[in-house]
C-alpha cells in the first residue's frame, strides 16, 4: 500500500476526498502526513478526524524556504512517503522538494490548463479570470510539479461548466464538486 503525504493551506476539502478514498479502499494507498503552511487552517482538523499526523508550520518563522522545506522533506522521509499530493497548497514548490521527491509530486489545478494557470492564477483568481474571459467551460486538471508553476505534465483533466450568472464562489464550489474531488482521488 502506498504511503501518501497531502499538502494543504486551507479547509481541506481536497485533502477529505483523497482520505476518504484511501479508506473506501478507492486508492492503494494510505494518507500517512499532511502538511499545512497555516496554523489554524481547517485542513488540520479534517487531518485530525482521519487520524492523519499533521505538520504544520509557519514560513515566517524559518530564515528561507530552503530552511522549512529541508524540515519537510526529513518528515516525509521519516513518514516513508512515497507521493506528495497538492491540495490546496498555496505555495509554490522549491528546489529542496523538487530535489528531493521530484516526479512523485502532483498538484490539482482548478482549470483546464494551460487555460487560466501560472503566476497569479490560484484559488479565486482562477475563477474570477474565467468569468471576466467569458469561457463557457472550465474544471480542474491534475498534473505533475516540475520547476515551473502549472506547467509540469498533465494525468488527467475534467470540464465543468459555466452557468450564465455564476459568482467566483459559485463556480469555485462547482469545480470543485464536479471536478476536482473526482479527479484527484483518481
Amino acid at each position: 500500500m502506498r504511503r501518501l503525504a497531502v499538502f494543504a493551506s486551507g479547509s481541506g476539502t481536497n485533502f477529505e476526498a483523497i482520505a476518504t478514498a484511501c479508506e473506501r479502499g478507492e486508492i492503494p494507498a494510505r494518507v500517512v502526513l499532511m502538511v499545512c503552511d497555516k496554523p489554524g487552517a481547517g485542513v488540520v482538523q479534517r487531518a485530525a478526524g482521519h487520524g492523519v499526523e499533521a505538520f504544520v508550520f509557519a514560513p515566517k518563522e524559518y530564515a528561507s524556504k530552503a530552511d522549512y522545506e529541508r524540515e519537510i522533506v526529513a518528515r516525509l522521509d521519516a513518514a516513508g512517503v512515497e507521493l506528495v499530493c497538492l491540495a490546496g497548497y498555496m505555495r509554490i514548490i522549491g528546489d529542496e522538494l523538487l530535489g528531493a521527491y521530484g516526479g512523485r509530486i502532483i498538484n490539482i489545478h482548478p482549470s483546464l490548463i494551460p487555460s487560466f494557470c501560472g503566476t497569479g492564477y490560484y484559488g479565486l483568481h482562477v475563477h474570477e479570470g474565467v468569468l471576466s474571459r467569458g469561457v463557457k467551460v472550465t474544471g480542474a486538471t491534475v498534473h505533475f510539479v516540475d520547476t515551473d508553476t502549472d506547467t509540469g505534465p498533465i494525468i488527467l483533466q475534467k470540464a465543468v461548466e459555466v452557468h450564465q450568472g455564476d459568482t467566483p464562489e459559485v463556480l469555485q464550489r462547482r469545480v470543485m464538486e464536479e471536478a476536482e474531488w473526482k479527479i484527484l482521488p483518481a
